[in-house]
């Protein structure tokens, strides 16, 4: 594989559109983002299915801008990935017909306990807990409101874009499709459940392989964009499994956690996880047989950017850094949920977040509104998301699966250091902090590997190739003595609240 060729991957998150260029070794060539706004109430969240077309060729057209022509012309490939649960409804030709029904719309919550009875054995074997806010009880949502009439099927946030690359409807990958119900281990729809649901299975779409290929993309695209036509477009996975891909964490035991705007955290099993509590679900890997167990907590960075908008987050950081430099057991422990509800890892629909200053919770939102100190909040949501970490690794050993690899972190929060640093002390692990292991570089990583099947390079060596070690932290056994305390404190407040058991 030339080193000259480029790769394109695309995350459509949350937030924004992220397109990266790299080329084999890993080298970034080009790069931009494109925001995208969200329409939340009342439980529900909407995005317009139209923008993530429109944010997309307009990255996609500034980062292709910045290459030459000759450069332009050496891209020999596209995946996307995008939020997990993210649905919508298209037409035959794959144009959207209604709004994005986001990863978190709590709409069709009460419906989940009606799915999981369909066939509690199913999602056993599988390991699922079909959660409130998972895509199959808001297919059933939307079958029931008569939005998936004849001539309709639902379609993932990544399908959308994909067919909007190759101008036409394409089908899905076993990745996004995951929440939508499809069984990963017959590798079907399971249409038993389907027709138990009322759902007809025509109005799901076919499902493939991540790294197959979808199509080519078309002249309309390479006149919007500069993308030549006929550029492979490759099935991707969602924004979790493609940063543990950028990060090259794809080996038996290895871990990769995101600190974006929810905490999503990965790693690589021999088998589907089957963990009591369900919080824990299981991604097909694209390799070797394997799996990527993990889960997405509701809280992360977006919590810091909430309470902490259009603040100078350095020098709250360096001010916190000195107010606790030798007593991080200070901290008042947290769970910094800024929404209602909790889905990794615990499950608990009603939770909010709080605060524990002074042996007393505080409600987050009276935190905010003055009940605790703004750094003494700021230190105290950073240490809040790094114990919701460590119970989630913990929940994993809990659950038999290995953690004895590397471990691995990105994100929009790993920019902060000394928040960092403290993760790395209270996992008791180093932390390695690739310099581009984002959605949008996953999807590249994987697109190349698709690319290059024939030349049967495995997956985990195309990752480690193009996955470039910025920084590592190395956990300091004295902080971890400290932070013990605190998370010792953190989960016995979670069960006095009943959200763990003893």
């Amino acid at each position: 594989m030339s080193a000259s060729v480029l790769w394109l991957g695309v995350d459509v998150g949350t937030q924004g559109v992220k397109v990266s260029l790299a080329d084999g070794p890993g080298l970034v060539h080009a790069a931009a983002y494109a925001p995208l706004t969200s329409d939340r109430a009342n439980g529900r969240h909407e995005q317009i299915p139209a923008q993530w077309i429109q944010q997309t060729r307009a990255a996609m057209a500034e980062a292709i801008g910045a290459l030459s022509e000759a450069a332009r012309a050496r891209i020999s490939g596209v995946a996307v990935c995008a939020t997990s649960g993210t649905i919508t409804t298209v037409d035959a030709a794959g144009h959207p017909l209604s709004p994005g029904l986001m990863y978190d719309d709590a709409r069709a919550g009460s419906l989940s306990e009606e799915v999981a009875a369909t066939d509690p054995a199913l999602w056993n074997r599988l390991g699922y807990r079909i959660q409130p806010t998972w895509a199959l009880p808001k297919i059933v949502w939307l079958a029931r409101n008569d939005l998936l009439p004849s001539g309709t099927h639902v379609a993932t946030q990544a399908d959308i874009v994909a067919a909007a690359l190759v101008g036409r409807a394409v089908a899905s990958d076993w990745s996004h499709s995951l929440k939508s119900g499809y069984d990963l281990l017959e590798l079907r729809w399971p249409t038993t459940v389907l027709d138990t649901l009322g759902i007809d299975p025509e109005r799901l779409p076919p499902v493939v392989a991540p790294g197959s290929v979808l199509g080519e993309s078309s002249a309309a695209w390479e006149t919007a964009t500069g993308l030549p036509a006929g550029t492979p477009i490759f099935a991707g996975m969602t924004d979790g499994c493609a940063a543990q891909l950028g990060a090259g964490t794809l080996a038996l035991g290895d871990w990769h956690t995101v600190i974006g705007t929810t905490l999503v955290v990965k790693g690589v099993s021999d088998r589907i996880v089957v963990d009591d509590t369900g919080a824990v679900y299981s991604h097909r890997a694209p390799h070797d047989g394997l799996w990527f167990p993990g889960g997405a907590s509701s809280v992360g960075a977006g919590a810091v950017s909430a309470l902490f908008a259009g603040e100078d987050l350095a020098a709250r950081t360096a001010r916190i850094a000195d107010t606790y430099a030798n007593r991080l057991d200070a901290i008042p422990t947290s769970y910094p949920l800024v929404t209602t509800g909790e889905r990794f890892p615990v499950i608990r629909p009603d939770a909010l977040g709080f605060v524990r200053s002074a042996k007393v919770d505080h409600p987050l939102a009276e935190a905010i509104a003055g009940g605790v100190d703004p750094d003494t909040l700021f230190a105290s949501v950073l240490l809040g998301v790094a114990c919701v970490e460590r119970l989630a690794v913990d929940t994993m050993e809990g659950a038999g699966v290995p953690v004895t690899g590397t471990f691995s972190s990105s994100g929009g929060g790993t920019k902060n250091a000394w928040w960092t640093q403290l993760r790395a002390d209270l996992l008791g692990r180093s932390i390695t902090v690739p310099v581009s292991a984002e959605g949008s570089i996953g999807m590249a990583i994987l697109a190349a590997w698709a690319a290059g099947h024939d030349s049967e390079i495995p997956l985990p060596a195309v990752a480690a190739r193009m996955s470039l070690v910025g920084s590592v932290f190395e956990p300091d056994s004295v902080r971890r003595s400290q932070l013990d305390d605190c998370y010792g404190v953190f989960r016995a407040n979670l069960v006095a609240k009943g959200w763990l058991t003893a």
